[in-house]
C-alpha cells in the first residue's frame, strides 16, 4: 500500500508542481475552450493525455525509447503554443473537427510531455522488476491531478461567463494569449541549437 500511495502522490505532484507549470499551462490551453456541461469531453481529453504520457513513460521505463532531453524540453512549450494558436484560430468552436483535433492534440502531445518526464521516471522506479504497476499508479496520480486542474479551469470559466458576463470568446482569447506569451518565453529559453 505504501508503494501505491508513493507513486500516486508522485503523479499528483508531477502535475500540481507549480514550479514546473508547463503541464498546467497545457491543460489550460487544452480545456479553456470548453464549458462545464462539456465535462465528459474534457475528461476524455485529460484521459487521452494521460494515455499518451503513460505510453512514452512505459517505453522509457523498459528502455525501448531514449530521446534527447533538450529536444523534448523544447518541444513541450511548442505543443502548448500550438494549442493556444489553435484556440484562437477556431475561436467559435462550433465545428466538430476542432473538437476532434483537440482529442488528437491531447494524445500526441501527451506522448511528447511524457518523454519530458521519462528520464526522471526511469530513475524513480530504478531496477524494479515490476515496472507496470508503478506506471499505472503514477498515471492514476496524473489523472487525478489533471481532473483537479481542469475542474478549476472549468469553474473559473463558468464564474466569469455566468456572473461577470464575460463572453466565452473573450475568455478563450484572453487565456490563449496568456498561454502564447508564457509558452513563447519558454520556447525561447529552451532553444537547444
Amino acid at each position: 500500500m505504501n508503494d501505491f500511495t508513493l507513486y500516486v502522490k508522485m503523479g499528483l505532484n508531477h502535475v500540481l508542481d507549480f514550479s514546473a507549470y508547463d503541464h498546467i499551462l497545457f491543460l489550460v490551453a487544452l480545456c479553456v475552450v470548453f464549458i462545464v456541461k462539456e465535462w465528459k469531453r474534457v475528461l476524455w481529453l485529460v484521459t487521452l493525455f494521460t494515455v499518451g504520457h503513460s505510453i512514452t513513460l512505459a517505453l522509457s521505463a523498459y528502455k525501448i525509447l531514449n530521446i534527447d532531453v533538450a529536444l523534448i524540453e523544447f518541444l513541450i512549450p511548442v505543443t502548448i503554443f500550438i494549442t493556444g494558436v489553435f484556440n484562437i484560430i477556431h475561436l467559435k468552436r462550433e465545428e466538430a473537427n476542432a473538437n476532434n483535433i483537440n482529442l488528437i492534440f491531447a494524445l500526441i502531445f501527451g506522448l511528447i510531455h511524457g518523454l519530458g518526464f521519462s528520464n526522471y521516471f526511469r530513475m524513480m522506479i530504478g531496477q524494479e522488476e515490476d515496472k507496470l504497476l508503478p506506471l499505472i499508479e503514477f498515471a492514476l496520480g496524473i489523472e487525478l491531478a489533471q481532473v483537479i486542474i481542469v475542474s478549476g479551469i472549468l469553474l473559473i470559466g463558468f464564474i466569469l461567463q455566468k456572473f461577470a458576463k464575460l463572453k466565452k470568446q473573450y475568455w478563450i482569447m484572453a487565456s490563449s494569449i496568456l498561454v502564447l506569451i508564457i509558452s513563447a518565453k519558454m520556447i525561447w529559453e529552451r532553444i537547444f541549437w
